[in-house]
């Protein structure tokens, strides 16, 4: 089976010095080290974000352990492929396949665990787990069709993203009246009380859904004109 690889558009702020921060761990890695190893890494640095998340419903300080984590995922998750672009033992297929089922599944942990917390609304990082999974499967058809495979959204891709979120972590776990401070409202009869980290993921939600939806129209508009309406 022959597998074209689809051209990888990477734009992110970090992305150059990213790429070399990656090449020289990678050309350092033990010959035992293999890309699969890193993948599951990362995987095992998912559910480190998820169990800190959980474990700050009784004590803030495991928002540290969130913040590893999100470092753990880094370095598993990115490393992963650039390992095997520097041995050159690359598996386009196999590679595709795992790497992207995997990013789905750690992204739902790491949701899971932030919307089990008293932290961010369980509907939010739900709904920030959706729109993520819209916008890869956007990304997917994309490598698909025209063989473009887009990593990063306005200058963001899941590095600064996680950075984020390490620094939302810090600042919620060092400053109380951050985490202390609360909107309360009623929906539907019900009782609904946002934190300053509710609005932190409504915002990430609102800028996911506007990115998708731009994307969505472009793309349309760009098939749309590849693939005309036939006259009768």
């Amino acid at each position: 089976m022959k597998q074209e690889q689809s051209k990888r558009i990477q734009t992110s702020i970090l992305n150059a010095a990213e790429k070399r921060v990656l090449v020289w761990l990678a050309e350092r890695q033990p010959r035992w080290m293999t890309s699969d190893i890193l993948t599951g890494i990362g995987v095992v640095g998912s559910i480190v974000v998820a169990l800190g998340y959980f474990l700050s419903n009784y004590h803030i300080g495991w928002l540290w352990l969130s913040s590893l984590g999100f470092a753990i995922n880094w370095y598993g998750d990115s490393l992963d492929g650039t390992l095997a672009r520097v041995r050159k033992t690359q598996r386009p297929i196999y590679g595709f396949y795992l790497d992207h089922n995997i990013d789905g599944i750690t992204m739902a942990i790491m949701c899971i665990g932030a919307g089990l917390s008293d932290m961010l609304n369980l509907y939010i990082a739900m709904g920030v787990l959706a729109v993520y999974l819209l916008l890869s499967i956007s990304v997917y058809i994309n490598a698909h069709l025209k063989g473009e495979f887009k990593l990063t959204y306005a200058g963001m891709g899941p590095t600064e993203f996680r950075l984020i979120m390490i620094v939302v972590n810090t600042l919620f776990a060092t400053i109380a009246p951050l985490r202390q401070w609360a909107v309360h409202f009623t929906v539907a009869n019900t009782p609904v009380t946002f934190g300053a980290f509710d609005f932190v993921g409504l915002v990430i939600l609102v800028v996911l859904i506007l990115i998708h939806l731009n994307n969505f129209k472009h793309d349309a508009d760009e098939y749309a004109k590849i693939d005309p309406v036939k006259p009768f």
